[in-house]
C-alpha cells in the first residue's frame, strides 16, 4: 500500500492492543467474549474510532455477534434489512472499505442517514474470516467526518490478520480438547462395559455374547444408557462386597 507510513505510536499501541487480547485469550472465555474483547481492543488500536461491532455471516445470514455500543448493532441492523452495506460489502467481497459517510449516501442511502442520525459521520469495516463457519467483518465506527486515513486501514488488516489467526488457533485447541474429553468418556465406558460383562460371565458362566445380550436388554428396559447400566451394575455388586 502507498501512503503515510504508520507511526511508532501507533504501532505500539496496537501492539499493547494484542497483548491485552492475548491475555484474555488465555483465560478461555467463551466464544461471545472473545469477540467482545476484540471489538474492544480494535477501537483502542485504530485512531478516530469511536465504536466497533462484528458481522458475522452464519448459513448465509448476517448477525452482528459482537460490539461496544447498542448504536453500532443498530446500524448494522439496518445494513441487514436493506441487504447492502458497507459491512456486508467488506464480508462479500473480502476488501477494506473505508469512507466518510458524506459520500456513502449514493451506494448506501439507508445505512447513510440512520448513521448519521446517530452521530456517525465516517466508516471503515474489514473483512475478517476465521473459518468456515465464523467469518463476516469488523466494523470500526467514528463520530468525525475524517472518513479514517489509509493508515487506519493498513493497522485493521493487521489487526485483523492477527485475530484471525488467534481465533482460528483458539478454535482448533478447544476442538482437540472437546475430542479429547468425548475419547476418554468413550474409553470410560468401554471398560466399564467390558468389566460388567466379566462379571457376568463369571457368575452366570455364559458367554460375552450373551452376557453383553443381558445389558443391553436391561438398558432397553429401563431406558437407561448400556454405559450407566455396567456402572450401576459394578458398584452394586462392590457395595455389596
Amino acid at each position: 500500500m502507498t501512503g503515510e507510513p504508520i507511526r511508532p505510536e501507533q504501532l505500539d499501541e496496537l501492539t499493547a492492543a494484542m497483548a491485552d487480547l492475548t491475555k484474555a485469550l488465555e483465560t478461555e472465555p467463551s466464544e461471545a467474549e472473545v469477540l467482545e474483547a476484540v471489538c474492544a481492543e480494535a477501537v483502542r488500536a485504530v485512531p478516530g474510532a469511536d465504536m466497533a461491532s462484528i458481522t458475522a455471516i452464519r448459513d448465509g445470514r448476517p448477525e452482528t455477534a459482537a460490539s461496544t455500543d447498542e448504536r453500532a448493532v443498530d446500524i448494522d441492523r439496518v445494513q441487514y434489512a436493506a441487504g447492502e452495506g458497507p459491512c456486508l460489502r467488506a464480508a462479500e467481497t473480502g476488501e477494506i472499505v473505508r469512507l466518510p459517510l458524506a459520500t456513502a449516501g449514493a451506494l448506501w442511502p439507508e445505512f447513510t442517514t440512520y448513521a448519521r442520525g446517530l452521530g456517525v459521520g465516517s466508516y471503515l469495516a474489514a473483512p475478517l474470516r476465521v473459518d468456515d463457519t465464523l467469518g463476516g467483518a469488523l466494523n470500526l465506527f467514528g463520530y468525525g467526518d475524517h472518513g479514517f486515513a489509509e493508515t487506519d486501514s493498513r493497522l485493521l488488516a493487521l489487526y485483523t490478520t492477527i485475530v484471525s489467526f488467534g481465533l482460528r488457533s483458539t478454535r482448533r485447541y478447544r476442538y482437540a480438547r472437546r475430542r479429547v474429553a468425548e475419547l476418554e468418556t468413550a474409553m470410560s465406558s468401554r471398560a466399564v462395559i467390558e468389566q460388567a460383562k466379566g462379571i457376568l460371565m463369571a457368575v452366570h458362566r455364559v458367554t460375552a455374547e450373551d452376557a453383553m445380550k443381558r445389558l443391553i436388554a436391561e438398558s432397553q428396559h429401563t431406558n437407561v444408557k448400556l454405559r450407566d447400566v455396567a456402572t450401576r451394575f459394578v458398584e452394586g455388586l462392590s457395595s455389596a462386597d
